[in-house]
């Protein structure tokens, strides 16, 4: 089979990459075409991100794709949830998208609950309660009176965005849509007492797509300006995660993924919502993914807290592999619960770690090992708590963890999360999402015909490593002193 190409616009909330996927009808091989940053824009007191500066780095990886004489089947794109931008009617940018980072959200969850109570917006959602969900942020901003949501003709949400400035049409893809918490899950689509409770109509958002839609086409401005053809732009699972979790290689349905990188999603794949009592005390959420399934998951601030203390230490390791490697030289004890709220934007993420520490009564880390040892330790033992919540709501056992995205090549932290859980953890793939994007556009274009064809290909296209777990006393007595630290 002559190889066709694709190209998986994968953005993440730190950095961007544009990746050609060849198949050859057996496996998959990725490229990385481009690598670029996404850093967060400080600016008149709030936080955004550069949409102008993404979509100009997607046009410099096509007319690279071009310049190579590559023949691209189609494009796809997926980012970050629960981030959106807003168009005028003439299809402008009405100003730069807001970060989820951006602390003007801050009990906007209180607020809006004054007016609609958290047990009737969980029961209509199922979606974890974050305050800068979508609907959260939608409704700081009608509240505060942005001209920019009054004069807008359009909210699409950031892969639909940048899906709608390369061929000029306007969707909501449903997996992204559904971690917004405006979208109903047992309607398949935006509800419309939350779209009242926000004033918006439902006419400013695309219409709702499933992922493997065709959107559009490039538009002939931008063929003139890259050199491409006619190339169709796919809408792909656009949420990050659930691509990956598209691109998990797993032969049955008795396991957990974790999607490990800035954040830690951890979660299972159902058929049908999970909106119980217990489910709402616990604070999960029921996010679309492929062919009607439900994630039902967790989400945990990640290697967040890893990421933002490297960037403090200035006579650590420059190498990211030694530096987490440092864990092990450490015998340092204390341990952080990683959802506190003091970690989610500290001007300082270590002075924040020796905060909790003071407010737990626990020494603080005293070096970047001490540190690395306490942040893997702390996110081994969350993982503990959360696979055993799942156990209890979900009706098959859960045997194995899969992890998946670039956190997955950290193995002091995978033999910890095995250790820690109890289940065997197979690392791998590190481009998850890269390739569960890519796998779309194939299945899309009838290189397979269902998720578990797509799950097939990833398993043929990559290696994974596994991890076997080695309970004991001593993990048992540090996850009693995590439960008893949690600060909230």
């Amino acid at each position: 089979m002559e190889k066709s190409y694709y190209l998986a616009v994968d953005l993440g909330a730190t950095s961007g990459r544009c990746v050609l996927a060849a198949f050859d009808g057996q496996r998959v091989e990725l490229q990385e075409f481009a690598r670029f940053r996404n850093p967060i824009i400080p600016m008149s007191g709030h936080s955004f991100w550069n949409l102008p500066a993404l979509y100009y780095e997607i046009l410099q990886a096509l007319k690279k794709v071009a310049e190579a004489h590559i023949t691209l089947t189609s494009i796809g794109i997926d980012t970050w949830g629960c981030d959106f931008a807003l168009f005028t009617a003439d299809g402008r940018l009405a100003g730069l998208p807001y970060s989820y980072r951006d602390p003007h959200t801050e009990g906007a969850m209180d607020a809006f609950f004054e007016r609609m109570p958290a047990e009737k917006v969980y029961q209509l959602t199922g979606i974890q309660f974050m305050d800068f969900n979508s609907l959260f942020q939608l409704d700081t901003l009608r509240r505060g009176g942005c001209s920019a949501l009054e004069s807008a003709d359009k909210i699409l949400f950031t892969p639909d965005a940048l899906s709608y400035l390369l061929t000029g049409e306007a969707v909501t893809e449903y997996t992204v849509a559904s971690t917004s918490q405006i979208l109903n899950p047992m309607k398949g689509d935006l509800d419309e007492e939350l779209l009242d409770a926000l004033s918006l109509p439902r006419e400013r958002f695309g219409r709702l797509v499933l992922p493997g839609t065709v959107v559009g086409r490039l538009t002939p401005q931008v063929r003139q300006y890259t050199g491409l053809g006619d190339v169709p732009v796919v809408a792909v699972a656009g949420h990050d995660t659930a691509s990956a979790v598209a691109a998990v290689p797993a032969a049955d349905g008795n396991f957990a993924y974790l999607s490990c990188g800035t954040w830690s999603l951890l979660g299972v794949e159902v058929e049908k919502p999970i909106i119980t009592a217990d489910s709402f005390r616990h604070n999960f959420t029921n996010e679309g993914g492929m062919d009607g399934t439900t994630r039902f998951l967790k989400n945990i601030c990640g290697l967040w807290l890893f990421e933002r203390c490297w960037e403090e230490w200035t006579d650590a390791p420059s190498d990211v592999a030694q530096l987490a490697a440092s864990c092990e030289t450490s015998d340092y004890e204390g341990l952080i619960f990683p959802d506190w709220s003091g970690f989610a934007h500290p001007v300082s993420m270590t002075e924040a770690i020796k905060e909790y520490c003071r407010q737990t009564e626990q020494a603080a880390p005293a070096s970047p090992a001490d540190y690395c040892r306490c942040i893997f330790r702390s996110l081994a033992l969350r993982y503990r708590q959360v696979v055993e919540l799942l156990q209890s709501m979900v009706p098959f056992p859960i045997n194995r963890l899969h992890a998946i995205g670039g956190g997955s090549l950290n193995r002091h932290l995978m033999q910890y999360a095995a250790d820690a859980t109890g289940l065997p953890v197979v690392a791998g793939p590190s481009e998850g999402t890269a390739l569960g994007n890519a796998l779309v556009q194939i299945r899309a274009a009838g290189g397979t015909d269902s998720l578990a064809g797509m799950r097939q290909l990833s398993a043929a296209s990559v290696n994974t490593t596994a991890y076997a777990p080695s309970p004991s006393a001593a993990w048992d007595e540090a996850y009693a002193r995590f439960l008893k630290l949690q600060l909230q």
